[in-house]
């Protein structure tokens, strides 16, 4: 009895390997890729900064691996975006054998919508936070003060931010299937719309930098896909209400 019971167990647990592993394979041949490109990926990442830097300041590093190194993780991260179709594909993959046949069919929509998601919030990101907040941050520097933000330190500053837009963005995908599985209700939504607000900001002073410019421009477009959550809580209700219609009538028949 224990060996049939520890038998599903073990072969879900292979089963995730396997998805862990062509995930791990997917990332490997974008960081490839990438490295190739690196510097001009690296020269690309660090523009929002480097426009509202006073003309003649430079980036600096400190250590001589630095460069070097920031170069890997350049190509390391942006090997992983790149792949990010195929690993949320491998990630329904891994959940779809639990569900219902109706509900398989929405992998292509949730693999195009989490990955549309993501890069918009890291584009959000890229162009309308980080010359806000880099702007402010250079303000700082006055004649006896100068500002030498470090290869180092901007990376993880940078990609920290750049994730962080992009995680958040993907509420709505979410919603969606927290909706479809009956955990969630477009009425519980609404109900706790002021404590969600509330998080939101919670959310936005952990995730940014400690300034208010920066914590409410990703504040604000959380509480607007929170709205838009609603209404998409709404249609997966409607959508798994006419799903269930057909198997209720041919069960009475």
């Amino acid at each position: 009895m224990v060996d049939d019971e520890r038998q599903p167990f073990l072969s879900h647990l292979e089963e995730l390997r396997k998805r862990l592993i062509a995930c791990a394979v997917a990332a490997g041949a974008g960081f490839v890729v990438a490295y190739i490109f690196s510097e001009r990926l690296f020269r690309l990442l660090i523009y929002p900064l480097k426009s509202q830097m006073p003309e003649g300041d430079r980036l600096i590093f400190t250590s001589l691996p630095e460069m070097f190194l920031t170069y890997i993780k350049v190509a390391f991260v942006t090997g992983i975006l790149m792949s990010s179709p195929y690993i949320f594909y491998q990630l329904w993959m891994f959940v779809a054998p639990g569900l219902y046949q109706n509900e398989k069919k929405y992998v292509i929509p949730f693999v195009v919508s989490s990955t549309i998601l993501f890069v918009g919030g890291a584009i959000f990101g890229y162009f309308v936070v980080f010359p806000f907040g880099f702007r402010f941050f250079l303000g700082f520097a006055n004649d006896y003060i100068q500002a030498l933000p470090s290869v180092k330190q901007y990376f993880s500053f940078s990609i920290k931010l750049l994730f962080a837009f992009g995680m958040v963005f993907e509420l709505p995908v979410v919603v969606f299937f927290l909706t479809k599985i009956g955990l969630v209700t477009p009425e519980l939504l609404k109900r706790k719309r002021k404590y969600a607000i509330l998080l939101t900001f919670v959310m936005a002073a952990i995730l940014t930098p400690p300034d208010v410019v920066t914590q409410c421009m990703m504040a604000g477009p959380l509480i607007v896909l929170y709205e838009v959550s609603i209404f998409i809580a709404r249609i997966a209700r409607r959508r798994k209400a006419e799903e269930d219609e057909p198997s209720e009538e041919g069960a009475e028949a």
